[in-house]
């Protein structure tokens, strides 16, 4: 764009005030739009510099913005929410509905919040009890926020009731991920009127924070308000075989399904077979998987799932790791990440699964290598290979068939033991020798 001079080189120059009207003027010939894309190639820092330059910009900067973290209820209940961030795709509310100290030095940090605190000891020996906002006072800013940003994609809600879910069904027609934090049964009937819902994340009791019940009736409820869920995560809820038949009886698309730290009674297991669909198993940070699978002929198994992930859980039930590999015997991909109590016995159920391409262990410090390599070498489809801190898995103990094995891989990542590979590539430097040299890590 081409533009005269502002100003002949022979007149005498301009006061400070008669530049900045000049460059306000320069400004004002740019459109909204040309604007828009201009301030959205600068860094965080200085987008929130150049929203304090005019309320234009202010505004143009206010809806470059897509994702929030809500922290100020009262910002929500006025109604500034809306129009001063008026394309939001993803808000988190979380934070926001919980009532605490703004001038706490102690911040308590969760997987799922991070906020202040004070200094209390109950009786119960908490130092500190969460007080949540009224129900009806989080509703009522549920349908403020819903009717302010209708292009919603992703929301996290805590405390929200039918009637919450609701408004934000009815207004946010575009929302397919929803996060439901400390919700009960029957606030799980809001679900049926979101029709594009395809990933929900329902988190019932988190140790410290909030107790709420997910039973049965919940998933139930659940499963036929959501039929076109294609993931699905249950954090702290109970439940048993009939809330996971339910689930997947009714949500047919589901490929995607996660436990983290569950209550689910003895016999769920078996309920995994209906959901035809399911590619992706996860358990992340449970203290059992089934306390009492039963016979293995009632298990029945999951044909395409390919995929399993089993992450910070405890494995010492060695009748339920097996009853899991059972059901998850076609699986492809086997996941251990820093779980507690997987040794050679337990680790011994995984050799029903005869399909296994990709293993991955990280932080599995029991397991040995007379337990590793018997199961390893029963995979003759294994084409990716990873290991990583399991200090008891030691290369001197290597047979010439394992070394073998990996010569074949596609893929291979060994390095068990850490120690070990430091030592023998510090040979002959003298150092953690008495008088050798030192050095930081």
């Amino acid at each position: 764009m081409r533009l005269s001079p502002l100003s002949n080189p022979n007149t005498p120059p301009c006061e400070p005030d008669e530049t900045l009207t000049l460059a306000q003027d320069l400004f004002s010939l740019v459109s909204d739009q040309v604007l828009s894309i201009i301030l959205s190639n600068l860094t965080k820092p200085q987008q929130i510099c150049s929203s304090l330059v005019c309320k234009r910009w202010l505004k143009i900067n206010g809806g470059l913005v897509k994702t929030l973290r809500l922290k100020d209820w009262d910002f929500l209940e006025s109604g500034r929410l809306g129009y001063r961030f008026p394309n939001l795709v993803d808000v988190d509310i979380v934070q926001a509905c919980i009532i605490s100290p703004r001038n706490s030095g102690i911040c308590l940090s969760d997987k799922f919040v991070s906020i202040h605190v004070n200094s209390f000891v109950s009786d119960e020996g908490y130092f500190w009890k969460p007080e949540f906002l009224n129900p009806r006072v989080i509703d009522r800013g549920v349908k403020i926020l819903a009717q302010g940003c209708p292009d919603l994609r992703k929301v996290v809600l805590l405390g929200a009731s039918e009637e919450g879910l609701i408004s934000i069904a009815n207004e946010c027609l575009a929302l397919q991920e929803l996060e439901l934090c400390s919700c009960t049964d029957l606030d799980l009937k809001g679900l049926a009127g979101f029709r594009n819902l395809q990933i929900l994340k329902l988190v019932g009791s988190v140790n410290g924070l909030y107790g709420s019940v997910v039973t049965d009736i919940g998933l139930t409820i659940l499963a036929q308000g959501c039929p076109r869920l294609l993931k699905l995560e249950l954090v702290g809820c109970e439940g048993s075989y009939d809330g996971i038949k339910a689930i997947g009886q009714c949500c047919q698309m589901l490929e995607e399904l996660t436990f983290c730290d569950h209550n689910l009674e003895g016999g769920w297991l078996a309920a995994l077979s209906y959901c035809v669909n399911l590619k992706t198993l996860k358990f992340q940070s449970c203290k059992f998987i089934d306390p009492n699978p039963g016979p293995d002929e009632y298990l029945g198994s999951c044909p395409t799932l390919e995929e399993l992930h089993l992450e910070r859980c405890r494995l010492r039930d060695k009748q339920g790791l097996g009853a899991l590999f059972f059901v998850c015997k076609s699986v492809k991909e086997l996941v251990f990440e820093d779980c507690w109590g997987l040794d050679n016995n337990s680790f011994s159920t995984a050799s029903i699964c005869r399909r296994v391409v990709s293993l991955c262990l990280e932080g599995c410090s029991l397991l040995t290598m007379d337990g590793f390599e018997p199961v390893v070498l029963s995979w003759k489809e294994l084409k990716r290979l990873k290991v990583v801190s399991c200090n008891n898995i030691k290369d001197s103990a290597m047979t010439p068939e394992l070394a073998t094995l990996f010569s074949l891989l596609k893929e291979l990542k060994w390095c068990p033991d850490s120690k070990s590979i430091l030592s023998s590539g510090l040979e002959g430097t003298e150092v953690w020798q008495k008088g050798g040299r030192s050095f930081k890590i």
